[in-house]
C-alpha cells in the first residue's frame, strides 16, 4: 500500500506577524522579489520560471523533512511582507534559517521578529541542537538580524561555489 506524504505547516504568531504556509496567490510578490536586482542582491536574481521552481521547492521541503519556509503575513492587514525559513540543505544535518523581507517593508523589524519566532520554533518545538544562517559578507542587514538572534560568526564556508559566512547558535 502506498503511503501518502502529508504534513501540516505549523503556523507561528508574533505580535505583528503570522508565519504561514505558502499559497499560490503568494507567488507574484515572491517572484517580484527575486526579479528585483536590489532586493535579490544577496540571493541571486531569478527569472520568473526559476522563481516558480524555488517557490515550489520551499513549499515542498515541508513534505520531505518537516521543515521549510513560511510566508510572512501582517496580522492586521493580511499583507505579505516576505518569507522566513527553517530548513535543511542537501546532506546537512544542521537546520538552517533564512529570511527575506520584501523591499517595501525593509527597515521595519519584520525580519528580526519573524526570525526570532523561527529560532524559538527550531529550539523549543523541534529541539534542534544548533541552528545556522549562511550570510553573504556584504549583507550587513542580515548579519545584524543574526546577531540580534544571538548567533555568532563561526566560519567561512562555500555555497554554490561562492564563499559565505556561517553564523550559528546552539540550544541552551
Amino acid at each position: 500500500m502506498d503511503q501518502a506524504l502529508t504534513f501540516s505547516v505549523p503556523r507561528l504568531h508574533t505580535d505583528r506577524l503570522t508565519l504561514r504556509e505558502y499559497r499560490v496567490d503568494d507567488f507574484d510578490l515572491f517572484a517580484d522579489h527575486l526579479l528585483n536586482a536590489e532586493s535579490s542582491a544577496y540571493l541571486g536574481s531569478a527569472d520568473r520560471q526559476s522563481a516558480w521552481r524555488i517557490f515550489n521547492s520551499h513549499a515542498g521541503m515541508w513534505l520531505l523533512n518537516g521543515a521549510g519556509w513560511w510566508s510572512i503575513e501582517d496580522r492586521q492587514t493580511g499583507q505579505l511582507l516576505g518569507t522566513v525559513g527553517a530548513f535543511f540543505r542537501c546532506d546537512s544535518t544542521v537546520m538552517e534559517m533564512g529570511w527575506n523581507t520584501y523591499r517595501a517593508f525593509w527597515g521595519q523589524g519584520i525580519a528580526n521578529e519573524a526570525a526570532a519566532a523561527v529560532l524559538a520554533y527550531g529550539f523549543e518545538v523541534r529541539r534542534e541542537p544548533k541552528l545556522r544562517a549562511l550570510i553573504s559578507a556584504g549583507n550587513a542587514s542580515s548579519r545584524r538580524v543574526a546577531e540580534r538572534l544571538g548567533m555568532s560568526y563561526e566560519m567561512k564556508t562555500e555555497l554554490n561555489g561562492k564563499e559565505i559566512d556561517c553564523y550559528t547558535r546552539e540550544r541552551t
